[in-house]
């Protein structure tokens, strides 16, 4: 037994050791390389090279930390940044070696926003003469939405083409909660405010429908037609081809010129190689996006102009915020960085977040009203500003959306899941004593009282009114304006610009040259805000970007070194006001 004791300990001690010097190595290199990657190095190309865009892979907002451990692992490429992305087409049209882009792009995991922003830099970089050649084993609707802007589009022939039109489902759940005692308390203000509405009824209201339907056909109108213009087909033939599936099988995707070829991969390569000139065994010089953005150094040491870009990405939720969800501590902090920076001339919020925490929406609104007293403020809206999203958009000097970003839903509401019924029905039954009658405030094992019901809906009308009064004061609207505008209701970008909710349609690139001309400056380097500080956890998930690392808390706590967490929610009531999505919004 002493022996079995001494060999486990012997063998904890050489696992504990060995994970200090891994945890060690890393820290090491990981400094070692912040150091180097202070002086931005730059690359050449070489003749007749090709920009080799392969978006099967994720897209981020925010161009993600170049880390010498992914580089020596050759994990770089699992993932890009909008921005760089943009960039890197953007350094392509203009540099003189690079002839033209291969596009392979079978499934977008991007969002609709992100994605028509990719399409238009593309549009930018055909129209400097270089040509697009697309290939897909198969073009999912969103992928094909954004090959039609190539020159020649070439298809597997096993491959298919999706054309069927928008739809969104969502899921009901009333006969759920009847049938097993779940239930989830409800209390809201807003009519279309219907992320609450699948626990309250067995089908989809008419308001819902509604606004299901103009957000649907808004986005179908602007798809449409962009497909028809590049590919020169009329938008009532692209209508009856979604209307009738009749076009998926490679022969009829041809037949009517929706591509140019049939072929593989292969294939496509011989044609570009036949492009340039080159013959037998000389090779194609691809170049990826992250090798075309080191050709010019993205930050101009000589040029103090600054225009910060604060991403705001995520859910709100109250707390310190990371770069998965924002929340007070992070990006107040961000903000006032920016303003009392001197060399910052100008801020733009770029927003990518369904809503969240009312309270935390309420606080960095705070932060940024303070902020536009001082510097011009510019929104830009990515695939999603929406209640708590807009909430922070709303003191902008102007606003900035894509016609395909969904924005407003100007609306609150609570829910509180509650298991009374269930818990009697497997014999766990609730006892209280309180010196009060609503004492117990909230609990999951009890109906909620009608006087904590109460204290719900005034808290919620206290809020829906400040939400409103913040949205007139920031855009310059009368209250029963807004009000027509808001009730949760959801809108386009297009729609958007149509009811003064925003000011102008464009991305990041045309809110930050907006910024730069309210700063009147011409040139100037971007800024990006929050600052992260790099941890253990987050080195190790760089390290396997795929899979998630279970358990790493308990395991660094074992070793004496404290992972920094989140504040847990605080609110003496015991409950979390949303300013958040009518609904988990995925349009296919």
């Amino acid at each position: 037994m002493n022996f079995l004791k001494s060999y486990f300990a012997a063998l904890l001690g050489t696992f504990s050791a060995l994970a200090l010097l891994l945890i060690f190595f890393l820290l090491v290199v990981s400094t070692i390389g912040a150091v180097f990657s202070g002086d931005e190095q730059t690359s050449s190309l070489k003749k007749q090279s090709v920009l080799d865009l392969n978006l099967n892979l994720t897209l981020t907002e925010r161009d993600p930390k170049t880390d010498p451990i992914q580089e020596a692992l050759g994990l770089s490429e699992e993932l890009i940044g909008l921005p760089q992305l943009l960039r890197s087409i953007d350094l392509a049209a203009e540099d003189e070696q690079i002839e033209g882009i291969r596009l392979k792009a079978e499934y977008v995991t991007a969002g609709w926003a992100q994605t028509h922003a990719v399409r238009k830099a593309l549009a930018k970089f055909k129209s400097s003469g270089k040509f697009i050649y697309a290939y897909g084993d198969f073009f999912t609707q969103k992928s094909y939405f954004l090959a039609s802007i190539a020159d020649s589009i070439f298809l597997n022939p096993l491959g298919t083409i999706e054309l069927k039109g928008l739809a969104s489902e969502v899921l009901y759940y009333k006969s759920f909660q009847d049938k097993y005692g779940l239930q989830m308390e409800v209390v809201r203000e807003g009519t279309y405010k219907s992320a609450v509405e699948p626990f309250l009824q067995e089908d989809m209201s008419p308001e819902n429908k509604a606004q299901l339907k103009s957000v649907l056909f808004s986005l179908w109108g602007t798809l449409r037609q962009a497909m028809a213009q590049a590919r020169g087909l009329s938008e009532t033939a692209l209508d009856e081809w979604a209307e009738t599936l009749s076009i998926s099988l490679p022969e009829e995707a041809l037949a009517h010129q929706l591509i140019d070829g049939i072929g593989y991969e292969n294939e496509l390569e011989a044609k570009i190689k036949a492009r340039l000139g080159l013959e037998g065994k000389n090779e194609i010089n691809w170049v990826s996006p992250n090798k075309m953005a080191r050709t010019k150094a993205a930050y101009d040491k000589s040029n103090k102009n600054r225009i910060a870009v604060i991403y705001a990405n995520g859910t709100i939720l109250y707390g310190e915020g990371n770069e998965t969800f924002i929340a007070q501590g992070k990006f107040v902090e961000a903000i006032e960085e920016a303003t009392e920076d001197d060399w910052v001339k100008a801020i733009v919020l770029r927003v990518n977040s369904p809503g969240g925490d009312a309270l935390t929406s309420e606080i960095i609104w705070e932060a940024l009203e303070r902020a536009k007293k001082i510097k011009p403020l510019i929104v830009s809206m990515g695939n999603v500003a929406a209640s708590g999203g807009y909430y922070l958009a709303a003191p902008a000097h102007r606003i900035f959306a894509d016609p395909l970003s969904i924005t407003g839903s100007i609306g609150v509401f609570a829910t509180l899941p509650n298991i009374h019924q269930f818990s009697e029905n497997i014999g766990i039954h609730a006892a209280h004593v309180q010196t009060h009658q609503n004492a117990l405030g909230y609990s999951p094992f009890t109906p909620i009282s009608e006087g904590f019901k109460d204290l719900l809906k005034k808290n919620i009308h206290k809020t829906y009114t400040t939400f409103k009064e913040r949205i007139a004061q920031g855009r310059g609207l009368s209250l029963e304006t807004v009000e027509t505008l808001a009730q949760g209701r959801v809108w386009t970008g297009k729609e958007a610009l149509e009811n003064g909710l925003i000011d102008a349609l464009g991305g990041l690139d045309e809110a930050v040259e907006a910024a730069a001309q309210e700063a009147q400056i011409e040139t100037y380097n971007r800024m990006h805000y929050p600052r992260w500080e790099d941890d253990l956890e987050s080195l190790l998930n760089q390290m396997i970007p795929s899979a998630k690392i279970e358990g790493l808390g308990q395991l660094l706590n074992l070793f004496g070194i404290n992972k920094s967490t989140v504040d847990e929610p605080h609110n003496p009531l015991f409950f979390t006001l949303k300013t958040q999505m009518p609904f988990s919004l995925k349009i296919e």
